[in-house]
């Protein structure tokens, strides 16, 4: 530390020690003209205002607190570059500072914990890697019908999947439902292992509501996108987003059969039927046109081993509704 600032840290500091002296000095004393314990001849809804001094018990405490921070000072380091009367220093000689000592420790326990971490793990891979490796050997024909891999395939799901596909695997707003029969990229066996392995991103639905005129055109579009799966609505909006939905039909198909029904892996829904990734409501499907939308499933190779994936997609495609018309 340089000289300059060495000084600059002392004189503020005993400076700020001497300053609580003369503080408690000034509180201490009697500039009233009214002796203690009397009336200050003020009254407000019955409370007297009297002459009281500071608790002595607080004062006592005060001063003494002033006594030990000089003592402090002097004894230990600190204060600049005084180093104290004795020279006193850690006894951790290669620390400089307790934020190293903290930075020390921790890098220490990190690394006590990854150690520890790799041996369970590969004390695991040892015991468990058997079991999925002969799993994974088993067609999808064998694994869907196998009620320990599926036991096992379903562990495996509520640890990873279920945060955002549900423990039921029916999913929520913005997370596919895994139980019904409608699949973005295909409900197979194979399809479901690929989308595990290497994840899934969706060629993005845009926003539409500048290309469609404003908030009237995505008024109409989404009559016309609802009607498609036979709900109500109000026609003259329909008929006039009929035209403007062509914009809409290189993805999702002309009659909203979806991009997997063309056999295109884009991601994008069919509109025809009853299930809604967002939500059917008018202003959730006027959001997703007007907004756009985005959707990602992370990749679960690394993580999960491939041999695990395959568990685990035996046991998705068993909650699937539409499993017997990939049998």
């Amino acid at each position: 530390m340089s000289s300059f600032w060495s000084i600059w840290i002392t004189v503020l500091t005993l400076g700020t020690l001497i300053g609580c002296i003369f503080l408690l000095r000034w509180t201490l004393t009697n500039f009233t003209g009214v002796k203690e314990g009397e009336s200050m001849g003020h009254e407000f809804d019955g409370i007297e205002e009297l002459n009281n001094p500071l608790p002595r018990w607080w004062s006592i405490f005060f001063m003494v607190t002033i006594i030990w921070g000089f003592v402090y000072l002097a004894f230990y380091p600190g204060l600049g570059n005084f180093k104290g009367i004795f020279g006193w220093k850690s006894s951790n000689q290669g620390i400089t500072s307790i934020a190293d000592s903290k930075a020390q420790t921790q890098a220490a326990k990190d690394a006590g914990l990854a150690v520890q971490y790799d041996r369970e793990v590969n004390s695991a891979q040892e015991r468990f890697g058997p079991i999925f490796e002969g799993l994974a050997k088993q067609e999808y024909s064998e694994l869907v019908k196998n009620e320990e891999a599926l036991r096992i395939g379903q562990r495996l799901f509520l640890q990873n999947c279920a945060q955002c596909h549900g423990s039921d695997g029916k999913g929520t707003t913005g997370f596919p439902n895994l139980t019904d029969d409608d699949w973005l990229y295909g409900g197979s066996p194979e399809e479901i292992e690929e989308t595990l392995l290497y994840g899934r991103k969706a060629q993005g639905m845009i926003a539409w509501k500048t290309m469609l005129g404003g908030e009237q055109g995505v008024k109409e579009v989404a009559a016309y996108v609802r009607s498609l799966s036979g709900m109500d609505v109000d026609t003259e909006l329909a008929d006039a987003g009929k035209e403007k939905f062509a914009m809409c039909a290189a993805c999702h198909g002309s009659e909203g059969q979806g991009s997997h029904a063309m056999g295109i892996a884009l991601g994008a829904p069919r509109l025809n039927d009853d299930i809604w990734l967002y939500g059917g409501s008018p202003r959730a499907v006027e959001a997703s046109i007007r907004d756009g939308r985005a959707g990602v499933m992370p990749a679960w190779k690394d993580f999960l081993g491939e041999d695990k994936i395959r568990v685990v997609s035996a046991y998705v495609y068993s909650l699937s509704a539409d499993k017997t018309d990939n049998e």
